[in-house]
């Protein structure tokens, strides 16, 4: 009787665990077949997203295996949090974005080697606090160049080498950051060399916002032909997209993209977003008037708008442009919930904080 109820329960169990991998299985087959971002553009260009690595560990790493074919640590290979003291690597964050990604077959792109921001002080100081020469500044920031892209040489694609050098007064060329003032322009070049020599593979990046201001987008372009006109291995210009349903016009994104299209290098849309307010450059409090939060039917539709007009000429330039990455992948967390005004929720991406593709989306993948 024992051996008869024991064998009736291991054929129930058998049975059970039989429909739980049919179940998996059919869930699974459900969510491959479900196309993404990167399957509507395949034809086009890669599509990437910002991570962090606590966001890989959620429901929100589903979402990016099933959307995107690249990846962009958002602070993770920065120098600050990578290297926050002379003698010290920080990898485990960055390690695990890019474990991540070869375990899924993505592409990394990897930001960024040098910025005026997000920069350990003792880069620029010496033991007792003084400035250091510029050939002290200069080693350091070849030993962090060859030290970052050789232990990722192989798994990261494309780098960001030098972030925002452009200063954003009209009549400033360059920002007068400590690699500016300590090393002079030659800093730049020199990143690019040096990752170029680290890893002779990899696509090389200036990286840059407000490029649709047309005074930016000269200076900005001004740098680029210069270092490519010197021989130097850029490749590329990274161009942020940290935009607004108030900006760019049709015209003023696609006179940004044929002018850069005129260097002859890869265009990529590194940073997208488009927030739901008017867009304003520099941070401030926060007031009254900005306590209407609510994502409004008015807000969706002009964003929905602004997205749809810029994937159209993305399409439009797919001769150019090599990849689009969004910066952050829901509206569960985005750099701008705290810029320009402290706290104020914003909801600049194309899907929601319940991972549900918004209006927008199907503006972006039918045409």
């Amino acid at each position: 009787m024992i051996k008869k109820l024991f064998s009736a329960a291991g054929l129930l169990l058998l049975l059970s665990c039989s429909q739980s991998r049919q179940l998996q299985s059919t869930s699974g087959n459900t969510a491959s077949s479900e196309k993404g971002l990167k399957d509507y553009y395949a034809d086009y260009f890669t599509m990437g997203v910002a991570v962090s690595p606590r966001a890989l560990k959620t429901d929100e790493a589903a979402l990016v295996l099933q959307q995107f074919n690249s990846l962009t640590p958002e602070n993770a290979m920065k120098m600050g949090p990578i290297h926050p003291k002379e003698t010290e690597y920080n990898w485990a964050g960055a390690d695990s974005i890019v474990q991540f990604a070869q375990r899924n077959k993505l592409k990394v792109r990897g930001h960024t080697l040098c910025w005026h921001n997000q920069t350990p002080s003792w880069l620029f100081v010496d033991d007792k606090g003084n400035t250091v020469s510029k050939e002290v500044l200069l080693q350091r920031l070849k030993d962090h160049i060859f030290t970052v892209v050789n232990r990722y040489k192989g798994s990261v694609y494309a780098w960001d080498v030098v972030n925002e050098a452009i200063s954003d007064k009209p009549d400033e060329y360059l920002r007068p950051s400590q690699w500016l003032k300590i090393c002079g322009e030659e800093y730049i070049a020199k990143a690019f060399q040096w990752a170029h020599e680290a890893d002779p593979n990899a696509v090389l990046f200036y990286n840059d916002y407000n490029e649709i201001s047309p005074v930016k987008r000269e200076k900005i372009y001004r740098l680029v032909k210069s270092l490519k006109d010197a021989g130097v291995p850029i490749h590329g210009i990274g161009l942020q997209g940290h935009w607004a349903v108030n900006e760019p016009s049709r015209e003023q994104l696609e006179s940004t993209l044929q002018r850069f299209a005129g260097l002859g290098l890869k265009l990529q849309i590194t940073e997208l977003d488009i927030s739901v307010y008017p867009k304003e450059h520099d941070a401030r409090e926060r007031r009254p008037e900005d306590a209407n939060t609510a994502f409004t039917a008015e807000r969706e539709q002009q964003q929905l708008e602004k997205y749809k007009m810029a994937f159209e000429l993305f399409r439009k330039y797919k001769k150019v442009i090599s990849g689009v990455t969004f910066w952050n992948i829901s509206e569960r967390y985005s750099w701008l919930d705290n810029f320009p005004v402290k706290n104020r929720k914003d909801y600049p991406l194309l899907f929601d904080k319940d991972l549900k593709p918004k209006k927008a989306y199907w503006e972006v993948v039918k045409w």
